[in-house]
């Protein structure tokens, strides 16, 4: 609570922090790509082989192991990427005991870096609490990172309902049906952590307090709102698909029914034309003077008669 021990180490040949009985120790990861190395940290920590197999095995669904002495834990860490608009996944693995956490990361970078401030600066009761009050805030702040990614794809949902009614392009339904799929995505991701929150905040472990169990209870909470929003959202891309090919089917529409009433119009031009284009050697109009013009007339006003029809019936 008192005083805070920051190291970084870049070679296992600098060796790793050694367990205090007396404060909490925080063990961080970044890269698990290399085998030999989280062999000789599950040497170093005594962490059963099962266990260091599934750190490697980056394709496991979020998931909890009892293992006595310490819990495992899989979760599934999610970030935004603002150049394409992209969601990436990073299986997070997590081991609680006795006054230590250590958390295992695919790559460097992550969204833990406000509670690495709270523990610099003191602030909040990170620095009062155990272990366990640790593991749950990595776990918070994985969780309630998918509202923000939620939010990022909800303003783009946002806009594209506008877009699906006034300009509804094929490259709309290409962005539909790639926000369906994150959509599916966040929902296959967020699933299993519901399972795995609960069974924290039901644990009978003595590895997890009673107060601690309090706080998972509330990501529980956050995990059922997620999934919950998620769903919303699955559906508004359901109805805005059906809107956009309703779209296409109306723009479609007013396309041939503009096309059918010019054909309509002609139809009669086009009988006329087709009865004096006939060569016949008497036929009595051939020889008048005015004939061409009267044609011509009489055309008119077939197509202002057939206008105002078309428009009496609505039609135009």
């Amino acid at each position: 609570e008192n005083r805070v021990s920051e190291h970084e180490i870049k070679d296992m040949t600098q060796g790793l922090p050694a367990q205090e009985s007396s404060v909490v120790t925080w063990v961080n990861v970044d890269g698990i790509h290399d085998a030999a190395i989280i062999d000789k940290i599950g040497n170093a920590f005594d962490i059963h082989a099962l266990t260091v197999e599934d750190i490697l095995n980056t394709q496991h669904r979020p998931k909890i192991d009892d293992y006595g002495d310490y819990i495992f834990i899989v979760i599934k860490m999610i970030t935004f990427d603002e150049a394409d608009g992209e969601t990436r996944i990073e299986q997070v693995s997590l081991i609680l005991r006795e006054n230590m956490v250590i958390s295992f990361q695919e790559r460097e970078g992550d969204i833990f870096d406000p509670i690495r401030d709270r523990i610099r600066t003191g602030k909040g009761r990170v620095r009062k609490m155990g272990a366990d009050y640790l593991a749950y805030l990595l776990i918070d702040s994985v969780i309630d990172y998918y509202y923000t990614v939620i939010e990022k794809n909800g303003e783009i949902i946002e806009e594209l309902e506008e877009r699906v009614v006034t300009d509804p392009e094929r490259e709309i339904l290409n962005e539909i049906h790639r926000l369906k799929k994150e959509m599916l995505i966040l929902r296959r991701s967020m699933w299993p952590h519901r399972e795995v929150v609960s069974s924290l905040s039901r644990s009978e472990s003595s590895l997890v307090s009673e107060s601690t169990r309090v706080f998972f209870s509330d990501v529980y909470d956050h995990a059922i709102h997620i999934i919950e929003t998620v769903e919303i959202f699955r559906e508004m891309l359901s109805g805005m698909h059906d809107t956009y090919l309703t779209s296409v089917s109306n723009r479609m529409n007013e396309v041939m029914k503009v096309l059918t009433i010019i054909a309509t119009i002609f139809i009669p031009l086009t009988f006329i034309a087709g009865i004096y284009g006939m060569n016949f050697k008497y036929m009595p109009e051939l020889s008048w003077r005015w004939s061409y013009f009267v044609l011509w007339g009489v055309n008119s006003v077939l197509v202002l008669v057939m206008i105002v029809y078309f428009k009496k019936k609505k039609w135009l």
